[in-house]
């Protein structure tokens, strides 16, 4: 069986959910793969309170096991804490580079996170611009903004107003499903 490794934060690992193991968007994914007779498994390498820089520090034990496809989805935490966005760039590539050397035939997908379009200035510029320099780089598929269709809509997140519901990864899963097909 082949493994599709989804590593990110706690939007990847289901934070808050009653059932993450079956309503985060790596599990919801799960159910595509099944559905369509697919022999992968997708495993859910999410870590709550993650930044770029702590998922390079943990990517070893996640790479100690073959990699067929690797879904990264690392920087929301860099942006909510106003880290720059070039060592978040730096870290990434680092982490994308590891896996490379790794596993040098795996297939990428890389989830950006922006703030959103309404949000002025040069951060949030370079935010929006360095998950498109990543993909173009190393030639893989991006989904630009992971949230898009939940963020900022109420009744799909938590109180907290940043993590998604159920029915918000559904729509995640949904928009992530058609990008990752086309690499199984």
């Amino acid at each position: 069986m082949k493994r599709i490794v989804f590593f990110g934060d706690s939007l990847t690992a289901g934070y808050g959910l009653h059932k993450p193991d079956e309503q985060s968007f790596p599990a919801l994914i799960q159910r595509e793969l099944d559905a369509a007779g697919l022999d992968y498994r997708a495993v859910n390498a999410g870590m709550s309170g993650d930044t770029s820089a702590s998922g390079l520090s943990r990517l070893s034990y996640w790479l100690s096991q073959p990699v067929d496809v690797f879904v990264l989805a690392l920087g929301a935490n860099d942006l909510i804490r106003g880290l720059a966005p070039l060592g978040t760039q730096r870290n990434l590539q680092a982490i994308i580079d590891q896996v490379k050397v790794r596993f040098p035939s795996v297939k990428f997908l890389l989830l950006g996170m922006q703030l959103p379009l309404w949000v002025p200035g040069q951060r949030a510029a370079e935010f929006r611009q360095l998950y498109r320099d990543l993909a173009a780089k190393n030639k893989m598929p991006l989904l630009p903004f992971l949230l898009d269709g939940v963020a900022g809509i109420k009744h799909l997140n938590m109180h907290d107003g940043v993590h998604p519901l159920a029915e918000g990864y559904q729509i995640i899963a949904r928009r992530v499903w058609p990008v990752l097909q086309p690499l199984l």
